[in-house]
């Protein structure tokens, strides 16, 4: 992709649209920045990139204005400069498709509506310890195209992806795609289910008879899907003996491909907690070993990997109250599996912003399984409302953040855990879940005293 003296419009000045402009101007293109933030601290940040900022407003965009728009993920591709760029035709491409143009190692890339990040560190880390070169980047971290270049064709790549970076892919084709399953999330976005779904299955759209799409063979949507896939599909299962595929049998960690078959480890001996976790284990094997990592070596990392911050992570435990910081559980499904990951009572903490979900299936659940529920934000007054409608009355309104962890410590008896899972984005209170979870860590550290 040649970039240098090309007319580039970069949409979004976050993370990924700051990162997209560094890449740009060090390939000497010449690019515009637009975002709806005026602030003139921002405005420095981007002329120091070597980048004209046009903040507050946007540039008009016409035929031939500009060579090509890159949009940010959390940029809708409704707004006005993207929409008018379909429209005469000026390509439209996200940062990942950017990197990807300029990546030279193999690719694994991972999607999914739950998951996404576990599964990504995991298999990052499986690679790792087998000695290899990785990079693991994308929606985790920090933007890939900040490192792409920095590695090999000896190399590993491992993406985590969003349906919200899929949706302006061209050519991006990884060896190796995973979707770890597909629950409704961000309908106030795709607007329906099959956009939701359509998006998903970018992942797998370019790729060859050469290439992998991992598939949960236990989620209806996700397996549905085989039937579009272009490569060889995997199938992974932790229900159902498969003929060929990752799958649990007599307690153990299966691998059956065409011809062979290998036992890794008992389930027993990983780490990270929790049924979810255990199809994030069986995915992240499919993936690796259809690129050769030794069983050996991958038994070792599932027995030592330790999980990821903000997903079922341990903060304290203070006055037998075990503490769990839960924030990536930004949807209801999410959520339901980190309540299913526990046998004792639970005090909850949820509320936040509603990302186009329903909340009934997860109150149901929380009926049988939480104590008390402590909830919070915008839509505190639809998840009171949908709990009392299926039967669940032990609810604390909290009036911020601060006092909803004070009193789920209150409300927990000795035993309890008190889960901050929320089903919801943070948005409302928070720039992303990462602050929201360590405020939630600091509160409770202060708990101490």
């Amino acid at each position: 992709m040649k970039l240098e003296g090309k007319k580039v419009l970069i949409v979004g000045a976050g993370k990924s649209g700051l990162a997209a402009a560094r890449f740009l101007s060090s390939k000497k293109a010449q690019a515009v920045m637009t975002d709806v933030n005026r602030s003139v601290n921002l405005a420095r940040a981007i002329t120091e990139l070597g980048v004209i900022p046009v903040l507050g407003q946007y540039p008009p965009v016409e035929k031939n204005s500009f060579d090509l728009v890159v949009v940010s993920p959390g940029v809708p591709l409704t707004v006005p400069p993207v929409a008018k760029a379909y429209k005469v035709n000026i390509p439209v491409i996200g940062e990942l498709e950017l990197a990807y143009r300029f990546a030279a190692a193999p690719m694994v890339a991972i999607t999914g509506t739950n998951g996404k990040t576990t599964t990504t560190t995991l298999v990052g880390e499986i690679f790792k310890d087998s000695g290899q070169k990785t990079l693991v980047a994308g929606n985790i971290g920090f933007p890939l195209v900040t490192e792409v270049e920095k590695y090999g064709a000896q190399d590993i790549i491992v993406a985590e992806v969003s349906s919200f970076q899929l949706e302006t892919i061209e050519k991006f084709r990884p060896k190796v795609a995973v979707i770890l399953n597909i629950t409704p999330d961000h309908l106030d976005r795709h607007g329906n289910m099959e956009n939701y779904i359509t998006a998903k299955a970018n992942i797998f759209k370019n790729q060859g008879r050469a290439d992998y799409t991992v598939l949960n063979f236990d989620d209806p949507l996700t397996k549905r899907l085989a039937k579009l896939v272009p490569g060889k599909v995997i199938f992974f299962s932790r229900k159902h003996i498969l003929d060929r595929g990752v799958f649990v049998r007599n307690k153990q960690i299966v691998v059956r491909q065409e011809g062979s078959e290998q036992v890794i480890c008992p389930v027993g001996d990983i780490k990270i907690p929790g049924g979810h976790n255990l199809e994030n284990a069986l995915a992240a094997t499919a993936a690796v070993t259809v690129l050769g990592v030794k069983p050996q070596n991958l038994a070792h990392t599932l027995k030592t990997f330790p999980g990821v911050e903000h997903r079922l992570e341990f903060v304290a435990e203070i006055g037998g109250v075990r503490y769990i910081n839960d924030s990536k559980g930004t949807n209801p499904d999410a959520s339901i599996k980190a309540l299913e990951a526990y046998q004792e009572p639970i005090v909850l903490i949820a509320g936040g912003r509603n990302k186009g979900s329903d909340f009934t299936e997860f109150l149901q659940k929380a009926k049988n399984k939480v104590r008390t529920i402590v909830i919070l934000g915008e839509c505190a007054e639809e998840l009171q409302k949908t709990a009392r409608a299926v039967g669940f009355n032990e609810i604390i309104r909290a009036k911020d953040f601060t006092e909803a962890v004070t009193m789920a410590g209150k409300a927990a008896h000795p035993g309890d855990i008190v889960l901050l899972s929320p089903a919801c984005a943070s948005w409302d209170m928070f720039k992303n879940y990462e602050e929201r979870g360590r405020l939630f860590k600091e509160i409770v550290q202060g708990l101490r005293g």
